[in-house]
């Protein structure tokens, strides 16, 4: 892809994976808002998936049936390790896709979610060889893929893989030397391919958002106008060889607060990289379980229990004390959506392997039935 292109993105991408809701439905009229703020702001670049429940049929209204095909551009993914048995399940994800967004083609197309055994059944599928295809027929403008693995199995795949033109990556400041995510080290393989590169999860999962006190307090005495997602965003912003962040913003109020400081975003000055440096030590003071709640594991698992909730209610534990808050907080998030709750885990595993985040799954579930006081 020509630089000047690269131009015609914008640092800022707007990640659909977590659209603001009306109930349990996603809220399309505050959608077409954020839609309408980020298009009249100069960005231009729309990220969602095959996986994420609602979004490709919420972005058909809120965007292309409301702009020029050439106003924007488009990213969705294709997940083979998601009830696939066949290559033909695998590619009836891309025709589902293009029907729901009604967008005639994707500007970007990504092999969703690669590394680990995820990958094997892309090259089992011929997905490599398929997606050139697609190029080829203009139904696809550019092909890449996500990844959620070891700086050496990224190395592996660029290596076998040139023809891609991008790569997806999760980075953000408390990762960045994380030794169960390396960022820093996936990054600077990505850059020795010479391999562009969008960024997921800066503000990871909204944590970066609202981080502890003692993190919000380096961040605020820094620049006390500034959100906390601002600084997790710019730093993300600021690394070379970036064609988009993707914020996965969820209402209107953090599109503008993303807006207000990415419109004309240039880098980040050596005291502002010296406050992040101050940010991550703190953050790694904090033994939090690193999930991102993307709900892969919720996805594989055959007894629905409710993963990510469960870990949300541990963490806020973990961040502010309060165990009757983070009791409510796991009632609310597991049983009241439906989900099983944690002493319903049979520690089959499967969970474990889809996780981006290596976390051990079935050990954490345990260790917060008996800390948060689980009941059947």
């Amino acid at each position: 892809m020509p630089e000047n292109e690269f131009d015609m993105i914008g640092k800022l991408g707007f990640g659909l994976m977590r659209l603001p809701k009306q109930g349990e439905d996603i809220d399309i009229e505050q959608t077409k808002q954020m839609v309408d703020m980020f298009l009249d702001a100069g960005f231009t670049y729309f990220d969602t998936a095959w996986a994420y429940k609602g979004s490709e049929d919420a972005i058909r209204q809120a965007l292309v049936e409301r702009y020029p095909r050439e106003r924007y551009r488009l990213a969705t993914k294709c997940a083979a390790w998601i009830d696939c048995k066949t290559r033909d399940d695998a590619i009836a994800q891309f025709e589902t896709s293009l029907e729901r967004t009604g967008a005639g083609y994707f500007d970007f197309y990504l092999l969703h979610n690669l590394g680990e055994h995820r990958t094997a059944l892309f090259d089992e599928f011929g997905l490599w060889d398929w997606i050139l295809e697609q190029k080829a027929s203009g139904r696809i403008k550019h092909a890449g893929f996500s990844f959620h693995s070891t700086p050496e199995e990224l190395d592996a795949l660029l290596t076998a893989h040139p023809e891609m033109e991008f790569v997806q990556l999760q980075i953000n400041y408390a990762d960045w030397e994380n030794p169960s995510v390396q960022s820093r080290s996936c990054y600077e393989v990505a850059r020795a391919h010479n391999m562009p590169i969008v960024i997921m999860e800066p503000v990871k999962g909204g944590m970066l958002a609202d981080p502890p006190e003692s993190v919000a307090r380096v961040l605020h005495d820094a620049e006390p106008e500034s959100s906390a997602a601002s600084w997790a965003v710019r730093f993300a912003a600021s690394l070379p060889g970036v064609i988009t962040v993707l914020s996965g913003m969820s209402s209107v109020e953090q599109m503008a607060d993303n807006l207000s400081y990415m419109k004309g975003f240039t880098g980040l000055s050596d005291a502002e990289r010296a406050t992040l440096d101050k940010a991550r030590a703190e953050l790694a003071r904090i033994p939090l379980i690193p999930c991102t709640a993307c709900n892969y594991c919720a996805k594989v698992c055959p007894m629905g229990v409710g993963i990510s909730g469960t870990f949300m209610a541990m963490n806020m534990l973990t961040l502010y004390g309060d165990l009757k808050k983070a009791q409510d907080e796991e009632a609310w998030l597991v049983g009241k959506h439906g989900h099983k709750r944690a002493t319903s885990c049979i520690a089959c595993g499967a969970c474990e392997q889809a996780c981006p985040q290596h976390i051990k799954i079935p050990d954490e579930l345990a260790r917060c039935v008996e800390t948060l006081g689980i009941a059947e």
